[in-house]
């Protein structure tokens, strides 16, 4: 499948390096020379030192550096901007980004609260010239990506109903020091926006639009040690829910932070009328298919037969990663401003997501309808 893509320069912004902010730098740094297309211009990088930015640009190959994000917002050399920043900033910096005429790649999760991202759903739709895309690299995937395929064609008949997980380990440990991601006014959400929230974009590109859901949500350690001594820690770290999908399908949902050994568990199921799909993000180059009549699963590894695995390599078997994912998505970003339909999240499709994984984390035990 061909993509228009730019092919004038499109000067690129990175707030933020972190691990995402490599992501994003790497992905900049890869796109065309995977997919075509004028070669983006890396122009400015921010980070919270004058120091550290400028070290990471001459790192990540950016030709300036700032300690104040809004210079490299407002910078008219400036085309895109990529946001990589803690969460609290994510709201603030994408509108500025917008009323800048910038397009905006904006790491999840979208805000702090379901207020902020109906804020910025709605400052994006004032800018429809401006794309944005939200980061929900694991639906690049492209075993995931023929998952989707198989649903939408009827492989496994009418889904009937999802089950899925979100299960890290890496809160697990009680002595780990507290820090602002365990807080509402620093983190927002806590499993549910860290990972609930990746679980939710596949379960809905799935399964469709969610109708009602119950949820529960778990502390499992109150506290964390600091300088200061103890302090609480705000956010959830782990939830469950029950859920109903507007098609009638039913669905399980479960995440957690302080899942002993699970490093990266997101796993799903999808059974359908005529068979089930199984997939783990653990395992990202392979998917379980079964079909009627069938005595098992069938094992489906990735190759250049699946969405974008051949622009990466030729031969079927030989594993694709997580990065290759965020090229994927730079590519999505370009090709949308370009001129190609854009296959998103964007702000108006992750308020969606938003909107799911707050009201798990406020239903203790009621049942929440989603509104549209």
């Amino acid at each position: 499948m061909s993509f228009s893509m730019p092919q004038r320069e499109l000067g690129i912004a990175l707030i933020g390096t972190g691990f995402m902010g490599k992501c994003h730098a790497m992905a900049w740094r890869n796109v065309s020379a995977v997919f075509g297309g004028a070669h983006p211009r890396l122009e400015i990088l921010s980070d919270v030192t004058e120091e550290s930015a400028a070290r990471f640009a001459r790192q990540f190959g950016f030709a300036r550096a700032t300690a104040r994000w809004e210079e490299a917002v407002s910078d008219p050399n400036v085309d895109i901007v990529s946001i990589t920043a803690p969460n609290g900033m994510h709201r603030p910096m994408a509108e500025a980004a917008l009323t800048a005429g910038k397009h905006v790649w904006l790491e999840k999760p979208m805000a702090l609260t379901l207020a902020d991202a109906e804020a910025m759903a709605k400052i994006a739709a004032a800018h429809p010239g401006q794309v944005t895309m939200l980061g929900y690299n694991y639906l690049r995937n492209p075993a995931f990506r023929a998952a989707s395929g198989m649903v939408r064609d009827g492989t496994i008949g009418t889904p009937l109903a999802f089950r899925g997980v979100y299960d890290e380990d890496y809160s697990a440990d009680p002595l780990l020091p507290w820090s602002w991601r365990m807080t509402h006014e620093g983190g927002g959400l806590g499993a549910l926006g860290d990972l609930g929230c990746h679980l939710v974009s596949h379960m809905t590109a799935l399964m469709g639009p969610v109708a009602e859901l119950v949820a529960q949500t778990q502390i499992a350690i109150p506290t964390r040690p600091s300088p200061d001594g103890p302090k609480r820690v705000e956010n959830e770290d782990s939830a469950l829910a029950l859920l109903r999908f507007t098609s009638g399908a039913q669905g399980s949902f479960a995440t957690s932070r302080v899942a002993r050994g699970r490093k990266c568990r997101l796993q799903w199921e999808v059974h359908g009328t005529d068979g089930t799909i199984v997939f783990d993000q653990e395992n990202m180059n392979e998917l379980w298919v079964h079909r009627t009549g069938e005595d098992g699963f069938v094992r489906h590894l990735t190759g250049p037969g699946q969405p974008d695995f051949s622009a990466f390599c030729p031969a079927p078997g030989h594993n694709f990663g997580f990065n290759e994912q965020k090229v994927i998505e730079a590519r999505d970003l370009l090709a949308a401003i370009a001129g190609e339909p854009n296959v998103g999240p964007d702000f108006e499709a992750g308020l969606e997501i938003e909107k799911i994984i707050h009201a798990m984390a406020v239903s203790n035990g009621t049942t929440i309808r989603i509104e549209r």
